[in-house]
């Protein structure tokens, strides 16, 4: 089970539920993937909506080998994943959220 507060989240893929967390070490293999010059540009990217289906996979990849995965990007890119594109992004969005914030609601 994800715990927010390790900046965790959950995405369902071919119907087994994987945690996902972004690690120092995979934001910075994020960067370079992307080719963002920092952690600000990253974010930015992601936040103003300037973001392919390529970046989202990136950043769920990332996010799954944080988490302790060994699902390969490809094999994430024929995954099922429940709730389709529109939960991958929203988990995509709670991952980058959840890296730089508190879960809302907490100070």
């Amino acid at each position: 089970m994800a715990n927010p507060y390790r900046g965790e989240v959950t995405l369902v893929l071919n119907g087994r539920p994987q945690v996902l967390k972004l690690t120092l070490g995979t934001l910075a293999g994020l960067e370079a993937e992307l080719g963002e010059g920092d952690l600000i540009s990253l974010v930015q990217r992601f936040e103003t909506g300037r973001f392919s289906s390529r970046d989202m996979l990136a950043l769920l990849a990332a996010g799954l080998r944080g988490g302790g995965s060994e699902i390969s990007r490809e094999n994430l890119a024929q995954a099922e994943i429940e709730g389709g594109v529109m939960q991958a992004t929203k988990v995509a969005a709670q991952l980058l959220a959840l890296s730089f914030a508190l879960p809302s609601g907490d100070a």
